[in-house]
């Protein structure tokens, strides 16, 4: 697989082996002291290490932070502080899932600026310049390394904090699908379809606009053919690409344009049962395409007119997109209801009311209160 290069906002370097060029990309942003964010999986599969000696080769000290857990909250982001005020890091590396790269973004807010997480929930609210960063992703799902969120849970309430500020956007993002290859299968499917789900939920929002449909486009492309590929052949490298490229593109698309009521339902999910975020997502985006399907059924035309010469996905609008999400979710091994996950009927009024607080509910192309969330979840259950 060549190496290859792509100018955004952030910038992405593409490639098999790129991880070794993290000392040289370090070096560019005038770093000599590094704090690489991980988590113990990360770091037990060697991913780490590699990260640590590109930066020791050029010369630059390292302190690793690995106080990292899925869908990081306020504790794990004030730990990473505590350690970043110790060693005093001109940069920081967030090397590992969308989990190690938003705990790298929270660290930096807080150490860059001061006060709390709470105080940059929202958009634009760093105080200052912060740390140049950047991001290498070991999955290919959430696209936090084209994103300028970090999404962090308060550790008391479990109510999930969008931070976004430009400053905090990775400056530069190091795709390598060989770190991919240690992904137990079921982060694979996991991870996948939450890039699925960006792609999907972005073409369709209130805020999509001509820059958000052509990544949700170009992701798509990538995404759909590969998402079981991936998960029938794990060695497929050039799956693995396909499907990391398609994250980061998708996470583009969400830059510009947000997610919509898939997501809204999703994170009380998770919140409440410590359900899995993909599985999360795939147990709602479904019943999401059908409701919107009245209203966007030529865009989502569209998009699968994008992947119409492919043999195992769908044609056609808003019907057979959410028929194959549902058969993907199936085939990866992602339980289909609300009920198989533990989930129990009388929550879901509460569930519907957590839901309609979520930020990207207001983007959703169909509006959505309490009313219409319940039902989305009535018909998950």
């Amino acid at each position: 697989m060549n190496a290859i290069e792509t100018q955004s906002a952030t910038r992405v370097v593409f490639g098999a082996g790129q991880v070794a060029s993290l000392g040289k990309f370090a070096r560019e942003l005038s770093a000599e002291r590094v704090l690489l964010v991980s988590d113990p999986g990360i770091i037990a599969a060697g991913h780490a290490l590699r990260g640590i000696e590109s930066l020791a080769a050029v010369g630059i000290e390292t302190q690793l932070f690995d106080g990292v857990a899925e869908n990081p909250t306020t504790l794990h982001v004030d730990a990473g502080l505590a350690v970043a005020k110790e060693f005093r890091p001109q940069a920081i590396v967030g090397l590992g899932g969308g989990s190690s790269m938003d705990c790298a973004k929270g660290i930096n807010f807080l150490y860059s600026c001061g006060g709390q997480i709470r105080d940059y929930w929202g958009v634009g609210k760093a105080t200052g310049p912060m740390l140049p960063t950047i991001a290498v992703p070991t999955t290919a799902g959430t696209g936090s390394e084209t994103q300028s969120f970090a999404l962090i849970s308060d550790a008391q309430t479990h109510q999930k904090m969008a931070c976004g500020d430009p400053r905090a956007a990775f400056r530069i993002a190091i795709l390598d699908p060989e770190l991919t290859l240690t992904q137990p299968s079921r982060v694979a499917a996991l991870t996948g379809f939450d890039a699925l789900s960006h792609a999907v939920e972005t073409f369709v929002t209130s805020k999509r606009n001509d820059a958000s449909c052509r990544y949700a486009r170009e992701a798509w492309q990538r995404l759909a053919p590969n998402y079981l590929s991936v998960l029938n052949e794990p060695s497929d490298i050039a799956a693995r690409g396909q499907m990391q490229l398609g994250a980061c593109l998708a996470g583009l698309a969400i830059e510009h344009s947000m997610l919509g009521a898939a997501h809204a339902l999703a994170n009380p999910l998770t919140a409440v049962y410590d359900i899995a975020h993909g599985q999360a997502v795939a147990l709602m985006l479904p019943h999401v395409v059908r409701l919107n399907g009245t209203r966007c059924e030529d865009q989502y035309v569209e998009l699968l007119a994008q992947t119409a010469d492919e043999p195992n996905c769908p044609k056609g609008g808003s019907a057979a997109l959410a028929d194959f999400l549902q058969n993907l979710a199936s085939q990866a091994g992602l339980a289909g209801k609300l009920n198989d996950c533990g989930v129990e009927q009388d929550r879901l009024p509460q569930l519907a009311e957590d839901a309609a607080g979520q930020w990207t509910a207001s983007f959703n192309p169909i509006s959505v209160t309490q009313v219409e969330l319940l039902r989305l979840y009535e018909q998950a259950f």
